[in-house]
């Protein structure tokens, strides 16, 4: 083991390495794991035919979500999970907190053909891009 003089009064690295590692600051830890937990990120890729929405949402069931499309809003949200009161835990750093977040989409989606697939911990909505009217080509005459 290697023992260095440190500023902060421990006399070897492990001691230090064991406060940064288990003994993280609770606050920053805590705002850490409220912040994304809250505001789950969210990629959005635009494919060829639609639109692909993905939200980073680990922990969930399928029927944990609600998505709603009311006046081209798309709203994903979930409720907060209750825990089981009778397991007493050592160290809890799950939390599961209700989010909800929105999207307007604009009249290039075939809204009648939304989808959605929760895996791995990743929720993907499809959004079906409207096919492209064709516009016939027209001589115009000038009078």
């Amino acid at each position: 083991m290697s023992y260095v003089k440190l500023n902060n009064g421990y006399s070897n690295l492990d001691g230090l390495m064991k406060e940064l590692f288990n003994e993280f600051p609770t606050a920053v830890n805590k705002l850490v794991r409220e912040d994304f937990l809250s505001y789950p990120p969210v990629n959005i890729t635009d494919k060829e035919k639609m639109y692909l929405v993905e939200l980073l949402v680990p922990g969930h069931e399928k029927s944990d979500f609600n998505i709603k499309l009311d006046n081209n809003i798309l709203t994903i949200s979930t409720e907060a999970k209750t825990e089981n009161a009778e397991e007493k835990k050592i160290r809890k750093e799950f939390s599961f907190k209700a989010f909800k977040r929105s999207f307007t989409l604009n009249n290039k989606i075939e809204t009648e053909r939304i989808e959605a697939l929760y895996e791995n911990g990743v929720l993907k909505i499809g959004l079906p891009k409207k096919e492209a009217e064709a516009t016939s080509a027209k001589d115009i005459s000038v009078q």
